[in-house]
This record gives C-alpha cells, structure tokens and sequence, in this order.
C-alpha cells in the first residue's frame, strides 16, 4: 500500500487534491481512498489530507503517519511545522516553491526531494494560485502511480460542471507533467 499526506493551507485545494489522486488510482483499476484531517480552520490555516492506493481492499482508516509520498503545496509550512515527521529516507517528497532541492529548508535527504514551481504555474494557466492539479501533475510523473489519461478523468469527473474549470487545469497538469525532475 502507498500512504500520501499532502500539506497545504485552507483554500488550496489540499482536500481535492487527495480526492483527485483517489479518483485516478480507481480509474486506473486501483483501490483508493482520500479524507482530510482538520476541524474548525479557515482560509488560510495549515491543513492536511490523506490519500492511500493499492491493489487490495484498504480497511485501515487513519492518518498517515508514516507517508510514502509527502506532498507540499506551501512551502511557508517548512517554517512553522514540522511536515517532514514520519518521514523517512525513502519518502519522496514533492514541494510547491521556486527554489531547487538544493536550497529547500526541508531536514530530509534530497535525492527523494522534488521541487515545482506550482503556483507560477497556477497561475499563469488557472489565474489563481490553487496549486493542487499542478502539483498532482508533477506527482504523475513523478511516482507513476496514476497516468495522465486518468489524471484527466479525475478532473472531468470532479469539475463535471465547470468545462472551463476542466480545460484550464488539465493544461496546467499537463504542462507541470512536462518538467523534468
């Protein structure tokens, strides 16, 4: 089984995020499952949510404390908590910031360390800085847990009623699966 925690703040698309990596991994004959972890936040509060993929039936139903996949959709989190607990050296680790790898504050070995400048992206294609598809984009390409074909079906399926909400981030995850890492 593979554990994804992603890390992000209220209005981010964190929770999304989670639900878009579980709806691909199904269309791609995978089991799945994705839920948030926060209570009362507002726009803004760091948030978490969780995604797990497998082959078999997933039963277990709690956090993640030990990700396989950690994602970072604000790299402002790295100076005021502690995302990297549970971490490993095995954890790859995938950041929203315009910095390299390199210069990335997080306490974890780089060679399993990604960088993407997420919200430039964002928005250049979407015109706000909701980074989530772009991230999930780099996350494709990346582990090559989900495809792209499925990637674009999730987001059909979640945005059904908003075709130009479609469009604009299926180019921005598609543009962000085209960077090398």
């Amino acid at each position: 089984m593979i554990q994804i925690r992603i890390h992000g703040r209220g209005g981010q698309g964190v929770v999304t995020a989670a639900e878009l990596i579980a709806i691909a991994a199904f269309k791609s004959g995978l089991q799945a499952q994705a839920f948030p972890s926060f209570g009362v936040e507002r726009t803004g509060a760091p948030v978490e949510s969780y995604a797990r993929i497998n082959d078999q039936p997933i039963i277990i139903r709690e956090q993640i404390y030990r990700p396989d996949i950690l994602i970072i959709q604000d790299s402002t989190l790295l100076d005021i908590m502690d995302v990297a607990k549970g971490c490993t050296n095995k954890t790859v680790v995938i950041i929203n910031t315009a910095k390299t790898k390199e210069e990335s504050k997080i306490n974890l070995p780089k060679n399993n360390l990604h960088t993407i400048d997420a919200t430039k992206i964002a928005l250049e294609i979407i015109g706000k800085n909701i980074v989530n598809t772009v991230i999930l984009g780099a996350f494709a390409k990346i582990t090559g847990l989900i495809d792209l074909p499925s990637l674009r079906l999730a987001i059909q399926e979640k945005f059904s009623s908003n075709q130009n909400l479609i469009d604009k981030n299926i180019k921005a995850v598609e543009q962000a699966y085209q960077n090398n890492f």
